[in-house]
């Protein structure tokens, strides 16, 4: 199976204690999204875990300890964008950001770290002529330890739009994606070995050569573990995701990194500090305690790897 670490929240920066403690623990219990009272137990035994897949703003804490994850294959969705304070509140700046994924790079190999310039979206600020240079500044200097940028363009959730309006933000037209990206791409090609991908088939690039990828990629999965697998589109992702099959272990309304656009944080502020504040670094889940009336189901899970003989 491959691990998700996670979607729904930023766990190298928030919650890499924990994590490493249910790896030690061998075990992790995750609750269901749309029903607190039932939990998974899911085994994370390097014989069943293919590859582990971190999403990420700011790995700094988790850095140090990569070596406990020896027995394990895994890459990182590092998301490096250059909004201000006001748009993502709590990151470290912008170059701190760059020198922590050159040198997440070099521990663990620049296939291994996928840079993300997601999501894109445009207001008086950052409008078109700001992301031309961002993106070709920030493409320079990660040029050499990095193989993929994965774009992704501002969805307008329901739960976003107020404050999307105060702050004059709106997705791109399809002009207005076209005359970026033909930008971006002018960039991408001055540099041999990295290329561009657009997160989901909801915006289609294919007529300037960038495809639509996966952030959780089969290539680089079988790339990185070194066998074939086995493993179908995620059905529990949005129809326009081309992501494989994965099991998430985050929970929602727990990031900390208060970027105004986030689809994972649907509570108010003080909604995600108290469920933060239950976080237990040495409980099996990631908030709170296992309570009464909650009922705990084992998840099955195997290896994906695909053991048939080619005869080719």
């Amino acid at each position: 199976m491959i691990i998700s670490a996670s979607r729904r929240t930023d766990i190298p920066s928030f919650y890499s204690s924990w994590f490493f403690n249910r790896i030690k623990e061998g075990y992790v219990l995750v609750s269901n999204p749309f029903n607190p009272k039932m939990l998974s137990r899911v085994e994370l035994d390097p014989a069943v875990v293919d590859c582990i897949v971190f999403w990420t703003k700011n790995p700094a804490p988790m850095m140090d300890k990569l070596d406990l994850l020896k027995h394990y294959k895994y890459y990182f969705q590092f998301t490096v964008n250059p909004y201000g304070r006001e748009i993502e509140h709590n990151l470290p700046g912008l170059s701190q950001r760059i020198d922590l994924f050159k040198r997440l790079s070099d521990l663990i190999g620049k296939e291994k770290v996928i840079w993300r310039y997601d999501p894109v979206f445009i207001n008086a600020k950052y409008n078109i002529a700001f992301h031309r240079e961002a993106f070709a500044q920030i493409a320079e200097k990660l040029q050499n330890y990095t193989e993929k940028c994965m774009l992704g363009f501002i969805d307008s959730y329901p739960h976003i739009r107020k404050v999307m309006r105060k702050n004059e933000i709106k997705p791109l037209l399809q002009e207005e994606m076209e005359e970026m990206v033909v930008s971006f791409k002018t960039t991408a090609e001055r540099y041999p070995g990295f290329k561009i991908n657009t997160c989901t088939v909801k915006v289609d690039l294919r007529h300037w050569g960038i495809p639509s990828g996966q952030c959780i990629d089969k290539e680089l999965v079988e790339r990185i573990t070194g066998y074939s697998i086995i493993a179908g589109k995620d059905k529990n992702q949005r129809g326009v995701c081309n992501c494989i099959e994965s099991i998430d272990i985050g929970a929602y309304d727990s990031c900390l990194n208060g970027c105004l656009y986030c689809y994972a944080i649907k509570g108010n502020s003080p909604t995600v500090k108290t469920l933060v504040g239950k976080h237990n670094p040495h409980s099996p889940l990631m908030i709170g305690e296992i309570n009464e009336g909650q009922t705990i189901k084992e998840r099955k899970v195997k290896s994906l790897r695909n053991d048939q003989l080619s005869l080719f």
